[in-house]
Parts: C-alpha cells; sequence; structure tokens
C-alpha cells in the first residue's frame, strides 16, 4: 500500500487574514493561494510546497472570533516543528498564550488557542537544548 499523509486541513475561522498571519508568523509558512471559496466565502491557503491549513470563512463573516467550545468543532491542531523555544517565542510576541507544557516521550510540546478558540499543539521531537 502506498503511504498516505494528509495534504491539508481545511478549518473555518472568523478571519482569514487574522488566521493566515498567525501562521506565517509562527511557523515561516507562506500564503499559497486564496480567493473566493468554490461554494462562497473566502479561503486562504498557508502552508508549504507538501502540505496545508485552508483557512475558511463564509460570506458573512464579520471577522469577530468564533469561540468554538474546546473539542468542537476539533480537540486540536498538531504542528511539528524543529525548534520548540523559537516558536513559543514567536507566540508570545504574537499575543499567545503557550500553556500545558509537556516534555515527555516521544517530544516536548505545548498549547495554544488562537483567537477562533482554535486550539493548536506545537510539538518537537528534537532533543531538547542543553542546560549549561
Amino acid at each position: 500500500m502506498t503511504q498516505a499523509f494528509i495534504e491539508h486541513v481545511n478549518v473555518t475561522v472568523g478571519n482569514p487574514e487574522r488566521t493566515a498571519e498567525m501562521l506565517v508568523h509562527l511557523f515561516g509558512w507562506h500564503i499559497r493561494w486564496k480567493g473566493l471559496a468554490a461554494m462562497g466565502g473566502r479561503t486562504i491557503h498557508v502552508g508549504t510546497e507538501a502540505n496545508y491549513i485552508a483557512v475558511y470563512a463564509d460570506d458573512d463573516f464579520d471577522g469577530s472570533p468564533l469561540a468554538h467550545r474546546k473539542g468542537q468543532p476539533l480537540n486540536h491542531i498538531g504542528i511539528e516543528v524543529e525548534n520548540l523555544d523559537e516558536v513559543e517565542q514567536r507566540a508570545i510576541a504574537f499575543g499567545l498564550k503557550p500553556f500545558s507544557h509537556g516534555d515527555y516521550n516521544p517530544g516536548r510540546r505545548f498549547y495554544l488557542f488562537d483567537a477562533d478558540g482554535i486550539e493548536w499543539e506545537i510539538i518537537s521531537y528534537a532533543a531538547a537544548p542543553s542546560e549549561s
């Protein structure tokens, strides 16, 4: 069987530009495409050449945060990074509040909520920096 991988995830947000800006800032990704969605609304594809997250808002969005309840519509989105500490500093600089830090097998991680109440798990499998 051929190896499968996630090519993209499409999530509804209150403001696609706000979420795309967060993803570019945190992960160094780029805008792959943006424009009108096929069935109405607006979409921005942000990610790498191999995969991306599509952030979507329907035609009547006003930019207000959606404030999803935890676990609805999903529990969290996990993003693997090389340098966890660097991404955490970027998150803080962006005004986000990392929480629930964990350092357990197989990696280190923290979580954060974005402006829409979507939870993100940021994880690294790289060795933790040595303490001096």
